[in-house]
């Protein structure tokens, strides 16, 4: 029998922590977690045992199945894993996310999940699938009426002709995945509350019309010329990324038909090309003007005729203009149709009379970066600076650089209060 002194000692001990938490504090504690570590907190106490079973939010990816002495096959460990979630699971999953990079043709382990996800209020579904293999995504997803966010890489998809729509679908994001431009037309079109849009069009050729009037964000890679926001009045942001591209099919006004309210636009031409017939002449400008406030272009190659001058064609379309960014590149410096593209006299018609703030990046002080530099000053009454990013620079002579700054030092600028500050990242030196 115990002594009276330990006896009372023991009464004074605290109560186990752990097995007294409040279920909704143990929630947060697991969701926190990977899932590979909640579900071994079921050793933690009988009150543990099974709380993972009831997780909200599950993300399924290659840390729960790889190791590096198992040599068993990753499918027969994913196929269990899942088999568990199946037969253990109790409650709702509003957040599922599945990262993957194995796949057979065909997976009814996989199909069998979106079904069950389909009847336990899925809200937020991401499938990240391999590459190599399309997965035809089963018919039950599109039952899938509690959905608000939906991201799927790597699938083929085939909406049933009788679907009516995500209807409280908010984000969508589809990427590398294969469906006709009608389908994708329609599965935008019955999802009234979209607010975010990403697409990787690659595959697609014929035109898309983008009907979204809810629409606020859009992120397009792949034929810019393949798209046309059809009906998107509350559209503010918009990036584009083009791979090769005709410069007779890209044609920025039906791109921008609707965009009423547009205020930041990003255009990337990042490993694209734009090609044409000879004689083809890009447009000057667009036939109605934009309220884009900020202009991010990245990549664009001063020496490269049609990136340019569809770039002009947009910053002379921008009237509200009020920050603009150019990741600028250019090699060829003795090019007279580019430079005389960049002339003061080309933009008699254009004033920047909001812009208040430029940035130049991987300036490399060649003739047409100079030429860009002087027309925004000379045509910017409000500005207030100009950063040129000079660590490209850095490899040229010290009197080079200093040529070169005192050259841009000298250019005729409209606003008495811009400055331009060249930044080395670390410290920056300021000529006013």
């Amino acid at each position: 029998m115990m002594p009276p002194k330990e006896r009372k000692r023991c009464r004074s001990l605290p109560l186990d922590v752990l097995s007294n938490l409040p279920d909704n504090v143990i929630d947060i504690i697991l969701m926190c977690l990977p899932c590979k570590d909640a579900v071994r907190t079921s050793i933690l106490s009988m009150k543990w045992r099974y709380h993972w079973c009831r997780l909200t939010e599950l993300t399924l990816d290659e840390s729960l199945w790889e190791t590096q002495k198992d040599l068993q096959n990753p499918t027969v460990k994913f196929t269990k894993i899942i088999y568990q979630l199946l037969s253990l699971h109790e409650g709702p999953i509003t957040k599922f996310t599945l990262k993957i990079d194995f796949l057979k043709e065909s997976c009814p382990t996989i199909d069998n999940f979106i079904y069950f996800l389909s009847r336990n209020y899925i809200q937020d579904l991401v499938l990240h699938l391999p590459w190599r293999k399309l997965y035809k995504l089963p018919s039950s997803l599109f039952t899938c009426s509690q959905l608000r966010h939906l991201n799927l890489h790597y699938c083929s998809i085939h909406h049933p002709l009788n679907f009516q729509g995500f209807d409280r679908l908010i984000s969508l994001e589809l990427c590398g995945v294969a469906i006709s431009s009608e389908l994708l037309e329609s599965l935008i079109s019955h999802c009234p509350l979209l607010e975010q849009l990403v697409l990787d069009t690659a595959g697609n050729s014929d035109k898309i019309l983008i009907n979204a009037p809810m629409l606020r964000s859009f992120d397009v890679r792949g034929d810019i010329s393949s798209i046309c926001l059809k009906n998107v009045p509350r559209l503010v942001k918009v990036s584009l990324a083009g791979y090769n591209m005709r410069a007779e099919d890209l044609d920025f006004a039906t791109v921008f038909e609707s965009c009423f309210a547009l205020e930041h636009l990003l255009l990337n031409f990042f490993n694209s090309e734009i090609f044409a017939e000879e004689g083809y002449e890009a447009p000057t400008r667009l036939p109605f003007d934009l309220s884009v406030k900020r202009f991010y272009l990245l990549h664009i190659y001063l020496d490269d005729t049609y990136k340019l001058s569809y770039a002009l064609c947009l910053i002379r379309s921008f009237p509200y203009l009020e920050y603009l960014e150019i990741q600028v590149h250019s090699e060829a410096e003795d090019d007279d149709s580019i430079l005389e593209s960049l002339e003061l006299e080309r933009f008699s018609d254009v004033t920047f009379n909001h812009l208040r703030e430029v940035k130049l990046d991987c300036f490399g002080g060649t003739l047409p970066e100079m030429q860009l530099i002087k027309l925004l000053l000379a045509k910017s009454p409000m500005l207030v600076r100009m950063l040129i990013d000079r660590r490209c620079l850095d490899h040229e002579p010290l009197d080079t650089r200093l040529k070169i700054f005192a050259e841009v030092s000298s250019f005729s600028r409209a606003s008495p209060k811009a400055e331009v500050v060249y930044d080395i990242s670390k410290y920056q030196i300021t000529y006013i």
